[in-house]
């Protein structure tokens, strides 16, 4: 539920409850409360080896992340929009945040698709240790202000990291590539950023690197099999409820508000 922040004046509450039949769910009372008590523990469960997997994660970021490393990786960017950002739009560039990798019960995917309806040329940055965001932070921000418009995608693990952009104007896109989600197509350029890491860093903590990756990958795993057993769980609940919902009375309210919603926009 969404609490209204100005209802009456600014927004309003919209109640679907009453297409429930209440009468009818009464019986299936104690059913749905352990539906929904199954589901709700997998997930607590999910978030647990999630983060305690992106921790690990970070934490190998951080082993190879120096200062020498970031410098690398900026003297990098900086190549890369001297060669691709020649011809600046007029006026800031716009950002849209977007997710375009995730982790479900299917287990950990990017919708690669959308890329390649984007843009023809895609830079693939080889990274297993999440150096990318480096590269990736001056590229936007020369970007827009160059005028381009950007869709920049965080890392699903760490939101505060990029690990995608696109420039739709510019028929360019930057996308992450990692031995777990690799970048499928052949691309116009592959910059291997693994190779860029501190290089003494990675000898001296090379049995440590692997162990947090072996670790994190299993952690990583038991999340996607939680959301599995939680996405079966609330499968059984919305089998429990959809008998006793009034969906066309759901849709009805729905074509009822985008009708008020076009009235005002067209007003």
């Amino acid at each position: 539920m969404v609490e209204p922040k100005c209802p009456g004046v600014v927004e309003r509450y919209i109640d679907l409850s009453k297409y429930y039949d209440r009468a009818g769910l009464q019986p299936l009372k104690q059913d749905i409360l352990a539906a929904t008590s199954e589901y709700q523990g997998h997930y607590k469960r999910v978030y647990r080896c999630l983060g305690a997997s992106g921790e690990l994660y970070r934490d190998m970021t951080e082993l190879l992340d120096g200062q020498q490393v970031q410098q690398r990786l900026a003297k990098r960017a900086a190549g890369i929009i001297s060669r691709e950002l020649k011809h600046p739009a007029h006026g800031e560039g716009l950002t849209e945040q977007r997710f375009l990798s995730a982790v479900t019960h299917k287990g950990a995917f990017t919708l690669w698709g959308t890329v390649s309806a984007q843009a023809d040329r895609i830079y693939e940055l080889a990274d297993n240790y999440g150096l990318a965001h480096h590269l990736l932070n001056p590229i936007l921000s020369a970007a827009l202000a160059a005028g381009h418009d950007a869709v920049a995608c965080p890392d699903p693990m760490a939101p505060d990291r990029l690990a995608h952009i696109i420039f739709p104007d510019l028929s360019l896109a930057f996308v992450t590539s990692t031995q777990e989600d690799p970048w499928p197509h052949r691309a116009y350029r592959r910059l291997r950023l693994d190779a860029m890491g501190d290089a003494d860093a990675y000898r001296t903590n090379r049995p440590r690197l692997r162990f947090t990756r072996r670790v994190a990958a299993a952690l990583m795993e038991e999340g996607i099999s939680g959301l599995a057993q939680a996405k079966a769980a609330h499968d059984r609940l919305e089998k429990l409820y959809n008998p006793y919902v009034d969906f066309d009375g759901v849709a009805r309210t729905a074509d009822r508000l985008i009708d008020q919603i076009l009235a005002l926009k067209n007003g």
